[in-house]
């Protein structure tokens, strides 16, 4: 796999609380990536699949290596252009807090179809939740 010239951030096309934070992302956070609705990306390509892509955010490094959940949000935050986010994305990326940030990361992933702004298309897929025997 070649290396890319930018990272990808991927996300769920499908789900409102997603669009806005990419659209939040895109204007506020001005990362500098390329950014992809997983259901129109060659995930393949990419390194990863449809299940993760629909688990969790994703951002895809140039070297190929794909991080997921709260490590890719700290990752869009440490790629921005505006200096102020660092901190934040350092912060979310921060060793002794990982387990702590990716914990929380699930916990709004999990309910995001209960979030103001959610709707039913939001819900992660049944056989995703936690607990459920699928990703964790």
């Amino acid at each position: 796999m070649a290396a890319r010239t930018r990272p990808v951030l991927v996300y769920d096309g499908d789900c409102a609380i997603c669009t806005r934070c990419v659209a939040f992302a895109e204007r506020y956070v001005k990362a500098d990536a390329d950014i992809v609705a997983w259901q129109f990306a060659d995930l393949a390509a990419l390194g990863t699949t449809a299940e993760r892509a629909e688990y969790e955010v994703l951002w895809v490094r140039k070297d190929g290596r794909v991080e997921g959940g709260s490590d890719a949000v700290g990752a869009v935050l440490l790629s921005s252009a505006r200096p102020y986010w660092w901190p934040l994305g350092s912060l979310l990326r921060a060793a002794p807090l990982r387990p702590l940030m990716q914990r929380l990361y699930q916990l709004v992933a999990v309910n995001r179809h209960r979030l103001p702004g959610g709707t039913a298309a939001c819900a992660m897929p049944a056989h995703l939740r936690p607990g459920a025997g699928g990703a964790s």
